[in-house]
């Protein structure tokens, strides 16, 4: 096929696909066998074989490819000409009204940081293998910027190690202010902040101790906590905001159709199957275990596809209700991207699968949510044991600290903060029913909702017993941040 067919290609062509290039030395096939990355009429990246040899294959297609292809090309000689490693380029062209590609050395066996941390990132928080995965990569971008360049989107995956060293890839993204001149302290400070940015929540209170990693390999500025701290904020606002409108749009995490008749929102990687049980979604329920049926909602722990679910059917009662609800997102909505918001903030809960809303002509009826269903406990059952006690495992209890002062650091309130509602589940504190979860924008609605969760939180045990007791005196009085 030619390279501009691949725009018509979709989101998952068929493989192996065999694309005519040509460079200097003429036309060749480009033998195409993996897709590793895919942007709909695109890029298409991939490993295949040229001329013989093994590589891995950037195909850039449609009214942007020129452009695309120009930024990867310049990030790829920037870091060529800075002498830092990057794999090496072995061919590339541009063809008007065809595309572009870039041909790179495969790198095989390799580990990109992000795979290395998702093999350590279920330690104790900066645990010694933590802190040598993030520490090489703090070295790598300090090295970049003594070298006056910076890649626009830093992440793990954007490294790689192979060969006994650590590669810079993804060219598109870097950039130079002046080459072979350190990089000014503000560019600096706004580049680390792309990246501690994207750090699990629980690594924030060690900023200060990974940075030294970063310093040893390039001490030119002095870089003030605090102000670091201001783009650190400023990064993870966006990336949450960014986060959850892929959730509610067709992109590579999630498959999102909307019509007058419906709106079908779920995880790319499982959407066959998810497709599946959304379809079957009542039947399931009827054969299923049913934790709360009738009135407003229906729940029920179901099997599908070799696995264990819980669908939550959220009923319309009467004209008045369906009056109430047709013209506002649905609760199921509302809990998928709740639960998408937690996760993204490292606040245990079930994950979100899949959601589906009924309409007629665009006006919502009953709506339906798909999430992994949570084996163990809730936290009336668990501690039923030590009401008159107070006797907590200590584990316990510090991962109870954990789970407010990360709601209170969020400025999350739930709603209901019934006992039913929070799990124990290898070794956390996981909130389910998030129907009437909030994020607020200001310290004043939020303490108030805050002081409603924990007082409904106390609730659930007597007053004056022993467990009770014990948490009236740890929890926080209140949502200020000195509490």
């Amino acid at each position: 096929m030619q390279l501009v067919d691949l725009q018509k290609a979709g989101r998952a062509p068929a493989l192996p696909l065999d694309i005519s290039l040509a460079d200097a030395a003429g036309a060749a096939d480009l033998h195409l066998l993996t897709l590793l990355r895919v942007l709909p009429g695109q890029r298409y990246v991939g490993a295949g074989v040229w001329r013989g040899r093994p590589v891995l294959a950037k195909l850039l297609v449609g009214p942007k490819a020129p452009r695309h292809f120009e930024r990867e090309l310049a990030g790829v000689r920037l870091l060529q000409a800075q002498g830092l490693t990057t794999p090496q380029l072995l061919a590339d062209g541009l063809e008007g009204g065809q595309g572009g590609w870039l041909l790179f050395e495969l790198l095989d066996p390799a580990q990109s940081l992000g795979q290395a941390w998702e093999a350590v990132e279920h330690l104790p928080v900066l645990a010694d293998e933590q802190s040598a995965v993030l520490g090489e990569a703090l070295t790598a971008v300090a090295q970049m910027h003594l070298k006056g360049l910076w890649q626009e989107d830093l992440h793990l995956d954007n490294l790689l190690r192979a060969n006994g060293q650590l590669y810079l890839i993804d060219g598109a993204g870097v950039r130079a202010a002046e080459a072979g001149q350190p990089l000014p302290r503000e560019r600096v400070l706004e580049n680390l902040g792309v990246f501690f940015a994207q750090l699990p929540p629980a690594l924030a209170p060690f900023t200060e101790e990974l940075l030294v990693h970063y310093l040893l390999a390039n001490s030119e500025h002095a870089l003030p906590l605090e102000a670091l701290q201001k783009q650190i904020d400023k990064v993870r606002a966006w990336r949450l905001k960014d986060y959850l409108a892929k959730a509610g749009r067709d992109c590579t995490l999630f498959s999102v159709q909307r019509s007058a008749s419906g709106l079908t929102a779920m995880r790319r990687d499982q959407a066959p199957a998810l497709a599946e049980v959304l379809e079957q979604a009542d039947a399931l329920i009827d054969a299923g275990h049913l934790y709360k049926t009738g009135g407003a909602a229906t729940v029920a722990r179901v099997q599908a596809q070799g696995r264990t679910l819980v669908i939550k059917r959220y009923n319309i009662k009467d004209a008045l209700h369906w009056l109430k609800r047709f013209w506002r997102p649905s609760r199921a909505w509302h809990s998928w991207i709740a639960g998408h918001r937690l996760a993204f903030l490292g606040i245990a809960t079930p994950r979100p699968l899949a959601v589906r809303e009924s309409r007629t002509l665009g006006l919502r009826g009953r709506a339906w949510l798909v999430t992994e269903y949570l084996e163990g406990p809730d936290i009336i059952e668990h501690w039923a044991p030590c009401i008159e006690s107070g006797q907590v495992p200590e584990t316990e209890l510090l991962a109870l600290d954990e789970l407010f002062q990360a709601l209170l650091r969020e400025r999350i309130s739930h709603g209901d903060l019934k006992g039913h509602n929070l799990f124990w589940h290898q070794g956390r504190w996981a909130l389910i029913d998030l129907d009437a979860m909030c994020q607020h924008g200001s310290e004043g609605s939020f303490a108030s909702a805050y002081a409603k969760d924990r007082e409904r939180f106390l609730r659930n045990w007597p007053a004056g017993s022993a467990l009770r007791t014990l948490l009236e005196a740890r929890l926080p009085a209140t949502s200020s941040p000195q509490a």
